[in-house]
């Protein structure tokens, strides 16, 4: 079953050409007639340079952009133009989680304000009230409980990213959309989100869209990739069809930029290791 469904959207926005003030504005196509489902309980991955729309088009799904034409349905409802109560019931359903965690967390809000926020704009009291609420968010998410008096400064990239995520699940969404979630962290730390992103899907059930240029991270997390390049869509198909058997050639292109570990080398490398061991 589909969760969301995003029909033929095309995003437009106005600029000026050469010529200053004075000059006429141009239409710039950002998103060109994209299309693609999200099931339930799976990650779709979108994929491209920078530039390709992929961050737009997730910001149309969330509804912080609205498109220019095309449609958006959850749930088989549309909501591409909703309002009021049913856009609130959609805010709640679709959380995101943004690139930059600090650029995202208010610098003078605690942890426990962020964190219940959401539920204060729907107008939910969090059951034992917000400080154990929080608490309990953050263990979940591989936080100290004992820092939600704490501002955001005083956390790590890797940490404030947890409590973005932690934010996204306050109000226990169908869909999560990670716009470059782990590509301004350390390796060693996209690594501790992912699993933690991996392991928050598995015990609530949700879905996720997942934004990322790094083939790499996007084969450990995705089951679907959607790869795209100048605002369109080019190829769509199960993480495995892309990466081992690419239709197109940007996809070709994209996957040959990836970096690989030459097997002689680790081979080497791995006897080097054993001799060492042995010598000990």
């Amino acid at each position: 079953m589909s969760l969301l469904r995003v029909k033929d959207v095309t995003k437009q926005f106005v600029t000026r050409g050469q010529g200053g003030l004075l000059a006429p504005k141009v239409p710039f196509t950002a998103v060109d007639r994209v299309s693609f489902d999200v099931e339930l309980g799976e990650t779709l991955a979108i994929v491209g340079e920078s530039g390709s729309g992929k961050s737009t088009t997730a910001r149309i799904a969330a509804r912080l952009l609205d498109p220019t034409s095309g449609t958006l349905e959850f749930e088989n409802e549309d909501i591409t133009r909703s309002t009021g109560k049913q856009l609130a019931r959609f805010r709640n359903d679709v959380q995101v989680v943004f690139q930059d965690p600090f650029s995202s967390l208010n610098p003078r809000y605690t942890v426990e304000r962020i964190v219940t926020a959401p539920l204060a704009y729907q107008g939910i009291a969090p059951k034992g009230g917000g400080r154990a609420f929080t608490k309990e968010l953050m263990e979940r998410v591989g936080l100290n409980p004992d820092h939600s008096s704490r501002y955001p400064s005083q956390f790590s990239g890797g940490q404030a990213q947890r409590i973005g995520i932690a934010r996204a699940l306050a109000v226990g969404p169908k869909l999560v959309i990670c716009d470059e979630a782990v590509s301004a962290l350390d390796v060693s730390i996209q690594a501790q989100i992912l699993e933690l992103l991996v392991r928050l899907q598995r015990e609530s059930g949700f879905s996720y869209i997942f934004i990322a240029h790094d083939l790499a991270v996007v084969r450990q997390i995705a089951q679907r990739v959607a790869v795209m390049n100048k605002g369109r869509i080019v190829e769509l198909g199960s993480r495995d069809e892309v990466f081992d058997r690419p239709q197109d050639e940007y996809t070709k292109t994209l996957l040959a930029a990836v970096p690989r570990i030459n097997p002689e080398w680790d081979r080497k490398r791995r006897l080097r290791e054993q001799e060492r061991m042995r010598s000990r």
